[in-house]
């Protein structure tokens, strides 16, 4: 049975190949859900300002649902949107999630409490070859977030090929990124009809993590 379902969408690889997966299924993405921080006018976790989010949305033609919460209502808002998607014909909710079973628990149970199916594409095959995956399916993606403990800031604005997967493991890093060591921006590939232009604008560092800021 063909679903027609939302998108829990960052931006970032593991999403975005699980959304290529489901379109190559025949599956129909009805929107992407794509939570924000109200505080900054960036999304939650990889820090894409809203105008970059809105050319993702214009590239993929897949309209965007974006959700803001300063944090402490991050759940309700998150439940309110998928019930006013379900109101417009969704019957599932799609996550990029790998392995990580406290990940999983809530995405399923936002699902639950809105009466929608959860779905994901990727869950328990191997972190490495969904990486080599996604990079051989022809998607070009950077690398935005670093954890500065186990990546240096020099890995920011680098394109993630099979040559950086190999430095990110040499590093002691997860080649994935699964547990927090890096997050990415997917700017072009078979789903995008259009690359996504943008302008790196420096480095911003705390004292765990780098951020590269783009615009």
């Amino acid at each position: 049975m063909k679903k027609k379902f939302i998108m829990s969408y960052s931006c970032g690889k593991d999403s975005t190949l699980a959304l290529y997966r489901m379109i190559k299924s025949g599956h129909t993405p009805l929107a992407l859900l794509v939570t924000v921080d109200s505080k900054r006018n960036r999304s939650w976790f990889h820090g894409i300002p809203e105008d970059l989010l809105k050319e993702v949305s214009k590239s993929l033609d897949i309209p965007l649902l974006i959700v803001k919460s300063e944090g402490d209502n991050y759940e309700e808002t998150f439940e309110i949107a998928l019930k006013e998607e379900k109101k417009l014909g969704a019957d599932s909710c799609v996550f990029g999630d790998i392995d990580l079973e406290p990940h999983r628990t809530w995405c399923e149970d936002r699902c639950k409490n809105t009466n929608l199916e959860s779905i994901f594409p990727l869950w328990q095959e191997g972190r490495e070859d969904l990486t080599y995956e996604f990079i051989d399916s022809g998607f070009k993606t950077i690398v935005k977030n670093v954890r500065l403990n186990v990546l240096g800031e020099e890995f920011l604005g680098e394109i993630l090929t099979r040559d950086l997967v190999k430095r990110i493991k040499d590093k002691g890093s997860d080649p994935c990124g699964e547990n927090g060591e890096y997050h990415t921006f997917v700017y072009d590939g078979p789903i995008f009809n259009s690359k996504i232009e943008f302008k790196e604008n420096g480095n911003l560092l705390t004292k765990d993590y780098g951020f590269l800021d783009i615009k």
